[in-house]
This record gives C-alpha cells, sequence and structure tokens, in this order.
C-alpha cells in the first residue's frame, strides 16, 4: 500500500506537519510505504478556468501540480493536512483543492485510477473541538463528492504554538491508529 501525505500549513515542522507524520508513521509501522509533500514550498498556480483538464483529462497548467496528480493516482491513500485560517483551510491547501477538478469527468465521473481512501486532519487554535465541526462536514462531502473514499477526520485544538500537538499524546496515539487502519 502506498500513502501520500500532503500538508498544507506555511510553517515548517509545525503542528499539522506533525500531525500528517504521525498518521504516516502508524501506517508505514504496517507496511506502507509513505511519502510526504509540503504544499507551501511547492509551485501550485490557481484554477484558470479553461477547463482543458474536461476535453484532455490533465490540467494545462505546467507546475507542481502535475507531479502530484502522479503522485495521487499511484497511492491508494492520501492524508491532507492543514491549518484552519479564518473557518477554512491555508490559501496553499485550497490552490491544491481547486486543482482537484482534473479528475472530475464532464459528466461528473471520477478519472481517479481506483479508490483512494482519505484523511482529512486539521490543527486549530481555537480549544473548542466543535468551533469548525460544518466545515469539516463540508470537507468531507466535498471530497465524497470528488469520488474520494473519506475515511476520517481528525482535528487538533489548541495548537497555537509550533510544539502545541507534542502536549496531546492521545490525539496523537489517535492518528498513528489512523494511520494503521488505512492498511489494515
Amino acid at each position: 500500500m502506498k500513502i501520500l501525505g500532503l500538508e498544507g500549513g506555511p510553517r515548517k515542522d509545525g503542528n499539522t506537519e506533525k500531525l500528517v507524520h504521525a498518521i504516516l508513521d502508524g501506517a508505514a509501522e504496517h507496511g506502507a510505504e509513505k511519502s510526504f509533500f509540503k504544499l507551501a514550498d511547492m509551485d501550485i498556480s490557481g484554477c484558470k478556468s479553461c477547463y482543458t483538464c474536461k476535453t484532455k483529462g490533465r490540467c494545462v497548467i505546467e507546475d507542481d501540480m502535475q507531479a502530484l496528480y502522479d503522485e495521487i493516482q499511484a497511492s491508494d491513500a492520501i492524508v491532507l493536512g492543514s491549518p484552519v485560517y479564518m473557518w477554512q483551510v491555508t490559501a496553499q491547501t485550497k490552490l491544491f483543492m481547486d486543482r482537484l477538478i482534473a479528475f472530475i469527468a464532464p459528466d461528473f465521473s471520477t478519472r481517479l485510477n481506483g479508490p483512494k481512501k482519505l484523511i482529512l486532519a486539521y490543527t486549530q487554535g481555537n480549544p473548542d473541538e466543535k468551533s469548525f465541526q460544518t466545515y469539516f462536514e463540508y470537507m468531507e462531502k466535498l471530497f465524497a463528492f470528488l469520488h474520494f473514499d473519506v475515511k476520517a477526520t481528525l482535528a487538533a485544538t489548541g495548537t497555537r504554538d509550533k510544539n502545541d500537538i507534542l502536549g496531546q499524546a492521545d490525539l496523537l496515539d489517535t492518528a498513528r491508529t489512523i494511520g494503521a487502519d488505512l492498511v489494515g
């Protein structure tokens, strides 16, 4: 099994990155091959709404998203992580998400080459675990529409300082278990 980690936070080695790695590590401990990309370090342009992807089956923008299309197609599972900024994912994550339209055919069927399990992982400064629940449910529906098989959503709360998540051992254990469950 191949698992792909994508993380959209601009902070290097921050809470979200640590959360995504915990999920990836849980999968790797059970035999999965893992890879990781930090979206903030990549050159990903916004969708130009040219709809060439609808006729050609692939976006025409030549940037780092081309490699991510290949990585997604080669993966069995994806972990997408983002801090919550202004009630949503980061701009870096949103650029990536918008470009996933290339996986939707004109008849709204999928161009994914098989089932893709998906874990959504978030960090948020707000300590109230329910504060962004409506948004997280929206994201699950969005990715289901894109034909991803959403297996879990995990949110680490109260994560403002770079290493706050390290004080949440139970959450990190849950993250590793979620990763292990992807393999099983």
